[in-house]
């Protein structure tokens, strides 16, 4: 059965001031005509007041606290708290006509992970994402995700994307985290260029602390780093944008793995140095708008840093691929093991990898 407005209103009841002047009028013993012609108000307009069809304005609450006696402030209040309980319930109907689309994002992995509270009603859990997202309808999330109506805050669309719903929360949360972060500098590429080697030193270097000291680096170029862990039916390993000027790395550490997470880290930086402020670059999202050459851009610069073609072919040539062989090649050509290994298996050079000590698991 179809609920009722009053059975879905979280908020107290309200009634028009209509009730309390005929209420008063009673009280008076006077005639609608006579209280028309005592404040100077048409007759209709006294009736359409009455039956709650027409609202009391401030000039007509200072014409009736003449005649009633009933202070014009009270008036207003009345008529203020109505008009708020009526706006409030059709809230509530907007609210209901979006439990379907509420239901397409993963809101239970939203509440464990405290990006939403944890409700127990379908109401509260659309209200909740709506807060979330900062927008007030199902169709405001439309048009900012899918049909791109500020596409100078938010340049591509997910129409495309397999799962723009959990997609989208990811990104939000993105947002969120980057709006508590104060960067150290302004971001300039010359600036970012003088940090590369620094940012590389601390790969190969692996403190338990690179992560903030990652941070930390980025802050000083001018960059924001986040990490998001990707949500269920949203496998992407990062995103690159720029909000205000500033540009924003977010990294879901989605395999765990200490060279994807730094192949991840400078494939964005790629996108920051080389394609500017104009695109949105989603990893594995399957969107149609992402540029491949720009993505292949991007996979060049950050295998170039990590490990040149150069420097690839030379280890495959020498062929060891021991424990101890792996370890000197990557201390020969400042780099990670882990690098190593991982180009390995991308090439299938080895099927796999028994050292687990080279592909250490990372959790940020």
């Amino acid at each position: 059965m179809k609920k009722t407005p009053n059975q879905l209103s979280r908020v107290a009841i309200a009634y028009h001031p209509g009730d309390t002047l005929k209420e008063k009028l009673n009280e008076l013993g006077m005639s609608i005509k006579e209280f028309s012609v005592r404040t100077s108000k048409p007759e209709k307009t006294i009736i359409a007041v009455i039956k709650g069809t027409s609202s009391i304005t401030s000039e007509m609450a200072v014409s009736f606290e003449s005649v009633t006696r009933i202070p014009a402030h009270f008036w207003m209040n009345k008529q203020r708290l109505y008009d708020e309980y009526q706006i409030r319930m059709k809230r509530e109907q907007t609210i209901l006509q979006s439990v379907s689309w509420m239901r397409r994002f993963p809101v239970k992995e939203m509440a464990n992970r405290g990006w939403i509270a944890a409700c127990s009603s379908v109401e509260e859990k659309v209200d909740e994402l709506f807060h979330f997202f900062g927008i007030s309808t199902e169709k405001a999330w439309e048009d900012y995700y899918l049909n791109q109506e500020l596409k100078i805050a938010f340049r591509i669309s997910l129409a495309h994307a397999k799962e723009p719903e959990a997609i989208s929360a990811w990104l939000r949360k993105g947002e969120l985290q980057a709006a508590e972060i104060e960067l150290e500098a302004v971001y300039s590429d010359k600036l970012l260029r003088s940090n590369l080697m620094l940012m590389k030193q601390l790969m190969v270097d692996q403190p338990e602390d690179f992560y903030q000291k990652l941070q930390s680096l980025c802050s000083k170029s001018g960059i924001i780093l986040i990490n998001t862990k990707c949500l269920p039916k949203a496998p992407i390993n990062g995103a690159t944008r720029w909000i205000n000027d500033r540009p924003i790395i977010q990294l879901s550490n989605r395999y765990n793995r200490y060279d994807m997470f730094w192949f991840n880290f400078f494939h964005e930086l790629g996108h920051i140095l080389l394609h500017g402020k104009k695109d949105i670059f989603l990893e594995e999202a399957g969107c149609m708008e992402v540029v491949r050459d720009k993505e292949a851009e991007a996979d060049l610069f950050a295998s170039n840093i990590l490990l040149t073609k150069e420097q690839e072919a030379e280890i495959i040539a020498a062929h060891n691929y021991t424990l101890d062989g792996i370890k000197a090649s990557a201390a020969k050509y400042s780099t990670h093991p882990s690098i190593i290994v991982g180009r390995l298996q991308h090439l299938k050079e080895v099927k796999y990898w028994q050292d687990k000590e080279l592909l250490p698991k990372i959790d940020i």
